[in-house]
């Protein structure tokens, strides 16, 4: 590898260069015995199998690029005396950052029993990848971090939703070769196109390129330099070359550009801020060039392992079993010379915490990084403002996002001045009714702005990008450093970020039970253009299923809702913006909707989750019910009410009884999730034995799930999507999927005892209007008038 390339405008002294090379030594050896070690963590005896873990857990590779980085930026941090957060993004760097913290003080604050001393070190070592420990990457137990580091592909996009409305913050952001490579990352160049110089902070890219994946290398490593360069410069990026493999020279080099990359910054931001500069900056980028696996094994069994790839884990394996591999495992940690680094009670020298920051400005110590600390209460205005007018249910109809985007709005003017507060989503905020909010604020842009462009604003606070990756990471990254937000999306293409709230949800489980992470905000979807109203786009943009894939993770932290109407919308975005620590679902209509709820109505629904509407079914008298009509959804709740329309038109002696579900978690036993249902609520809801005909939103094997353990379970029948879509008209949806009205009453005749016979004339009248419908779209390119004008008469 070249030697590393000079940057002049830093010149360190020999006690400074000594001393980063001291630290940075430190922690690659705190690195490699997290890796290896359970015991004789200084070496105060020859290494023998029996002080050597059962079970090799770890990744070496990554470690001491990490360890140089997070060293220097120290250095930079106690200098300039800047608030920094760093995002690690090389997945399993654990061992670096928990060294890192521990050498800074900010381990042994956080978890006391893990003393900076020979006794802490050797239970920081035994913990690592070891039962009962720690993970072996970056995780919410870790001090100073916002990002898992267990999936690649967001770490700039974490790093940039720090960044937002905390102007005085510098996001270092640290990105792997082989994270580079994903679609998420690559598409992440493109935030610098929304920052804003003025109202927020700045983000540090640090290419780390040391070569290789697990197994393979890496294309922006391969690259040219003058490739890799016209690459960056297209992201409108500056980049700024660090390579070699000798650490003095590095060493020196780095130093040099970092303080370049922040020279570069401060201008930019003081050219925005007090001299009024409009053009958008050419942020700097750092490509740092270093060995995978470096100051480690240089060769092990024959093959080379430091600059390869198979540094990537353990570089020696069967260090119990082979004495060749202890004996090199000796060698390689003596090499560090940790009797210079530590005193002979294991406590890290002067010269090795010379470069550290002192207190809030250790990376592992930031309040950034543990958001609950910084987060507000949001200002939130009276629902009574926003709630439309319900005399009569059915008799009135809106748009429900609609209305839920004045509210919205509030909250962006409420929030104009302290900026704690965004929405997020793929170009879809006016198209999803949410275009109130530019009443408040425009949308993020630092491009050129055309004369026929609308509502785009540089300090614009709804973000819009055509990449769901994308408004995850910002809003994750923007409320794990303590703000508050919405995420709006197209129901089906929320399954784009199916593992990234996966990690979240694991983030925020884990955080819950660590009492040093305070509560941070909750996130919050708002899926709308939802499966029933994409009539117009076709089968690809129909899929129910992102609640599913929710509803299968930690109870604790995931809640679904599925309001039926504007005012039960109102009430939950109201609830679920003032939550803390939960991943929330929210589905709602963007089209019209009837109007069922008053505003207390919805408040009192809503609060139950799921109740009966007494004025839908005839229950009579205190007489039990022949039928229960379920519901859960906008569209559902319709065909669910005109079915009981038509049954008391048809079946007038039929005691219906109709429910309404608003938090699907309800149907769960209580021992599954916090919102279930003892048996004794459920039973008292949906009967033990009378039939169940259920109209639910998405698949209707969720909901078979959830409650499959009730004792009324198999009265159950439920009726949803069933992968039946296409460009139709809408109510030509419900009937192809067979949850239409004239399906459910002709469940309701099947199921019920004796109908069968009594009521065949009713049901092939039923089955005649499917017919009749099937007949007259395909004449008229429109739903029939009984269905496209049809009202609420109860």
């Amino acid at each position: 590898m070249p030697k590393a390339k000079r940057q002049d405008s830093t010149v360190l002294t020999d006690d400074e260069l000594t001393s980063l090379n001291a630290h940075w030594r430190a922690a690659n050896y705190l690195s490699a015995g997290q890796i290896y070690l359970m015991a004789n963590p200084l070496l105060k005896e020859e290494l023998r199998p029996e002080h050597i873990k059962p079970r090799l857990l770890g990744h070496w590779g990554t470690s001491p690029g990490l360890n140089l980085v997070h060293t220097h930026l120290n250095r930079v941090i106690k200098a300039r005396g800047r608030d920094t957060v760093c995002i690690w993004g090389p997945g399993h760097g654990g061992p670096s950052v928990l060294a890192n913290s521990w050498l800074e003080g900010s381990y042994t604050e956080t978890y006391p029993d893990v003393t900076r001393d020979e006794a802490g070190m050797e239970r920081l070592f035994r913990q690592f990848s070891f039962p009962g420990g720690v993970p072996s990457h970056v995780a919410p137990e870790t001090p100073g971090s916002i990002h898992e580091g267990g999936e690649l592909g967001y770490a700039l996009a974490h790093a940039y939703g720090a960044a937002l409305d905390n102007p005085g913050l510098l996001v270092a952001c640290v990105i792997g070769d082989g994270e580079a490579e994903t679609g998420p990352l690559a598409a992440s160049w493109h935030s610098n196109k929304l920052l804003d110089p003025v109202h927020d902070g700045a983000v540090l890219p640090i290419l780390h390129l040391n070569g290789y994946k697990i197994a393979n290398p890496t294309f922006l490593a391969r690259l040219p330099e003058s490739e890799l360069d016209e690459l960056l410069r297209g992201y409108g990026h500056e980049p700024i070359h660090v390579s070699g493999d000798d650490p003095m020279t590095v060493h020196r080099a780095l130093a040099a550009a970092l303080d370049q990359a922040l020279d570069r910054i401060d201008r930019a931001q003081r050219a925005a801020r007090e001299d009024g500069a409009t053009e958008r900056p050419r942020w700097p980028v750092i490509v740092l060039r270093t060995p995978k696996g470096w100051t480690g094994p240089g060769e092990v069994d024959g093959q080379q392992v430091e600059g390869t790839w198979r540094s990537h884990q353990v570089p020696l394996a069967g260090v119990r079993e082979n004495p060749e591999h202890l004996r090199q495992l000796e060698q390689w940690l003596r090499s560090y010379r940790p009797q210079e680094l530590f005193d002979e009670h294991g406590r890290p020298r002067e010269q090795v915490l010379a470069c550290i920051p002192e207190g809030d400005r250790r990376l592992g110590a930031t309040p950034h990084a543990n958001g609950g600390l910084l987060v507000r209460e949001l200002p939130m205005p009276g629902l009574e403002r926003f709630a439309v007018p319900v005399d009569k249910p059915g008799a009135t109809m809106h748009e429900p996002t609609k209305v839920l985007g004045g509210f919205v709005e509030q909250i962006m003017k409420a929030t104009r001045e302290r900026r704690d507060f965004r929405v997020v989503g793929p170009d879809e905020t006016e198209s999803n009714r949410l275009g109130a909010v530019y009443g408040a604020t425009g949308k993020a842009w630092q491009a050129e702005v055309l004369p026929s462009d609308e509502h785009l604003s540089r300090h614009g606070r709804v973000m819009e990008i055509l990449s769901e990756h994308l408004c995850q990471g910002w809003l994750e990254g923007y409320l794990l450093t303590g703000r508050h937000g919405l995420f709006s999306c197209y129901e089906a293409f929320a399954h784009i970020v199916d593992s990234m709230v996966n990690q979240h949800i694991k983030w925020l489980r884990t955080s819950r039970q660590l009492s040093w992470r305070a509560p941070i905000a909750s996130l919050n979807y708002l899926l709308t253009s939802h499966v029933w109203r994409q009539d117009h786009n076709g089968f690809s943009h129909q899929d129910p299923g992102f609640v599913d894939h929710v509803l299968n993770k930690s109870p604790e932290v995931v809640r679904v809702y599925l309001p039926p109407d504007a005012n039960t919308l109102l009430s939950v975005a109201d609830h679920v913006l003032r939550s803390r620590d939960y991943v929330n679902v929210i589905v709602a209509g963007k089209q019209p909707c009837f109007d069922w709820l008053s505003m207390d109505e919805a408040r009192v629904h809503c609060a139950r989750g799921a109740g009966i509407w007494e004025w839908a079914g005839t229950e009579n008298g205190g007489r039990e019910p022949d039928v229960v009509l379920a519901c859960a959804g906008d569209v559902p709740t319709q065909e669910v009410l005109a079915a009981a329309g038509l049954l008391r038109r048809h079946l007038p002696d039929l005691a219906v009884r109709v429910v309404n579900v608003i938090d699907i978690a309800r149907l769960m036993p209580r021992e599954e999730h916090p919102h279930g249902m003892s048996d004794f609520e459920f039973d008292g809801l949906f009967t033990r034995d009378k039939p169940v005909i259920f109209a639910y939103h998405g698949y209707p094997w969720l909901i078979h799930r959830l409650a499959y353990r009730r004792a009324g379970h198999h009265n159950v029948h439920v009726r949803g999507y069933k992968e039946r879509g296409t460009t139709t008209t809408p109510f030509d949806m419900v009937v192809s999927n067979d949850m239409d009205r004239y399906r459910l009453v002709m469940d309701v005749v099947d199921r019920v005892p004796g109908l069968a016979v009594r009521a065949a004339a009713v049901r092939q009248e039923m089955a005649d209007a499917r017919t009749r419908h099937h007949d007259w779209i395909r004449a008229h390119g429109v739903d029939m008038p009984e269905v496209a004008e049809w009202t609420w008469a109860g």
